[in-house]
């Protein structure tokens, strides 16, 4: 399989960059009391946080922010995922434990500040493109509502688009049938390739010590526009 990110919209963002973690052989689970305590702990932290600041002040978020509305989309109407994660938070609305993927997911997008998706590389039919979307592109997501792709940086495969730093589809959802799965962090452009790929890989090095199996990292940018998932 192949993961490229599309010419277009890399000639609009030149710095954009994608982490991608491969996973491969996890067994996903109910989260141990251990990451649950710990996500919830970290959830409190960060409202305490934001009682004397904005979500908006997290210089990750700006950076978002910044670059949604530079593709044409607006961020106060679709806000990337770690903006809404936080003002939950900050309303003391704190997530649920899922399972171990999901919780994973919502702890890196919350100590990173930046949108990150999880899908599984079973229900993902041939390769993966990341570009711009168009009005042609949507899904069903998570959110349980249909989602516009239009001027929203998304991820789709032979079938149709299935994820994006708004919201990510049902369609590719992982669960505890999990076994591989494609894990993709959508990087500050700000980041330089070497922070990237250390952000990236240090997430993949503590998902696998809670989920078990292996782990490839990698940094998909305008230098190296593409890589090959090693299927073996």
């Amino acid at each position: 399989m192949k993961f490229e990110l599309n010419s277009t919209l890399l000639n609009i963002v030149p710095t954009i960059k994608l982490g991608i973690n491969h996973y491969t052989r996890i067994t996903v689970s109910e989260s141990p009391q251990m990451l649950q305590g710990r996500l919830r702990l970290f959830q409190e932290q960060l409202f305490f946080d934001l009682d004397d600041k904005l979500v908006t002040d997290y210089p990750e978020i700006k950076e978002w922010r910044k670059l949604w509305k530079q593709l044409g989309a607006d961020p106060n109407r679709y806000r990337p995922s770690a903006e809404a994660l936080l003002r939950r938070i900050k309303k003391q609305s704190y997530i649920d434990s899922y399972h171990t993927a999901v919780d994973l997911n919502n702890f890196f997008s919350l100590q990173h500040k930046i949108p990150i998706g999880i899908y599984d590389l079973e229900l993902i039919t041939g390769d993966v493109v990341a570009s711009l979307g168009t009005e042609n592109d949507g899904y069903a997501g998570l959110n349980g509502r249909f989602n516009s792709m239009k001027n929203i940086v998304h991820l789709s495969d032979d079938i149709s688009s299935f994820g994006s730093p708004f919201v990510d589809s049902t369609r590719t959802s992982v669960t505890s049938s999990t076994t591989d799965a494609l894990h993709v962090f959508y990087i500050p452009p700000s980041f330089d390739v070497k922070k990237s790929l250390e952000l990236t890989t240090a997430c993949g090095n503590m998902f696998t010590s809670m989920s078990g199996g292996d782990v490839r990292s990698y940094v998909v940018h305008e230098g190296q526009s593409s890589i090959v998932l090693d299927e073996d």
